[in-house]
This record gives C-alpha cells, structure tokens and sequence, in this order.
C-alpha cells in the first residue's frame, strides 16, 4: 500500500499569524532555519505562505527615483518591499494538500508550483502538519524486503497471476531485478512497468524472456534510440 501525505508530514508545525510583523517573520524562519513557513489566521486556516523570498523583496528594493513627483508615488507604493506584516508579505493563496494525498501526488504539486514543502489541511482548511521535500524522500528508505513482498505478492501474483517459479523477485538497495519467463512481450513490460511504480523502487533490473517471442531481450524493453518500435 502506498504511503500517503499522513504517513511522512510532520505534524509539529510553526506557523505565523496574519498579523506577524516582519522581524518576527525573520525570527521563525531563521530560528527553525526553514525557507518558508506558512500564515494563519484566528481559525487556524492557511491563508498564505511566507517565505525568504517575499523577506527579501525589501533588500532588493531599488533604488529611490529622481524628482519629487516620482519619489512621492514610489514612497505611497503598496508592494512586499514596503511591507510590514505577513499579510502583506505572504504570497496567497496558498497551495496546499490534504493529509490523505499520496506521497506521488505531494511530489507533483511541489514540481509544478516550484516549492520545497506544503502546508498539509484537513477539515476547512485548517492546519494540520506540514511536508517536505525530505518528508517525501523517506519512503526510499523502504526495507528491500518489504519491497521484495510488494512485488511479488501484489504485483506478479496478484496483478498478473504469476506463480514464484515463473518469475522470481530479488530486491537489493530499492533495485528490483525480475527474472524468469512470462508469456509474451507486452506482459514483461507491463510487469516491469508496475514493479517500477512500487513505493521504495529505485530502478527494476529487466531479465525476463518472453516464451511466444524468440526475438524480444530485456534490452528490448528501452526505448529505440530512433523512437520507433
């Protein structure tokens, strides 16, 4: 069974309030030496997050322009640079997830929107922990055996109704290494494909023979290097 958002968050989380001025701001961030952390307000629902990025914007203010009129409106601009609390600072809204996500679904939405952790939410939106990207990475650490019974109980004998002395199952460091003979190419596939997916699989070692196909190798299972085929 997958591992899901719930199973690697941390559920003691540091979160600042709407009304958080900026030093305070800096303080948690440095303090927890996080990069971001996110913005709540009195229910306890992520309205923002704040990061060193949004703190950063006041140094890389530019400089003040020339001449009275100019000076006058950059001076009344409303922007990050002129911020003074973490309203003002967060950037919203929020991109979050749900507790019961899969980990497969955390690390899709931290590619997409570019961010290193996600503030996790249960019901109405309120915080409930928060994950990483180390979070993320600590299903890699799933136990070669563990690995070894996903595989071959679940996937050749469950999903493909194969039996241990058709195709036998060695997991060694996360990589899976399947061997033995199935009846045709396209089931070596499909069963290299589902081995791959795994929680904990790093890579799948293709040494499966296909018995209605003479010509097909393990090394048929790579992609053409002309994209066919």
């Amino acid at each position: 069974m997958n591992s899901t958002v719930r199973d690697v968050m941390t559920t003691s989380v540091v979160a600042v309030k709407r009304t958080a001025d900026f030093k305070e701001v800096v303080t948690v961030l440095r303090r927890l030496r996080v990069s971001a952390c996110p913005v709540i307000d009195d229910e306890f629902r992520v309205v923002g997050v704040v990061s060193e990025a949004d703190l950063l914007c006041k140094e890389a203010d530019p400089q003040l322009p020339t001449g009275l009129v100019r000076l006058r409106w950059k001076l009344a601009e409303d922007s990050k640079a002129t911020a003074e609390t973490a309203a003002d600072l967060m950037t919203a809204p929020p991109v979050t997830i749900h507790p019961g996500a899969s980990v497969v679904d955390a690390a899709r939405m931290m590619a997409e929107h570019h961010v290193k952790r996600l503030p996790v939410v249960g019901s109405g939106g309120r915080l409930v922990g928060i994950v990483s990207r180390a979070d993320l990475l600590s299903v890699f650490e799933r136990p070669d055996a563990a690995i070894a019974a996903e595989v071959s109980h679940s996937i050749v004998a469950g999903q493909f109704g194969l039996q241990p002395a058709e195709v036998t199952v060695e997991v060694s460091s996360g990589v899976v290494t399947l061997a033995g003979v199935v009846a045709d190419a396209e089931t070596a596939l499909r069963l290299i494909a589902a081995a791959r997916h795994a929680e904990g699989v790093i890579a799948v070692r293709n040494r499966l023979t296909a018995a209605s196909d003479s010509g097909w190798s393990p090394d048929a299972s790579r992609p053409d290097p002309a994209g066919v085929g």
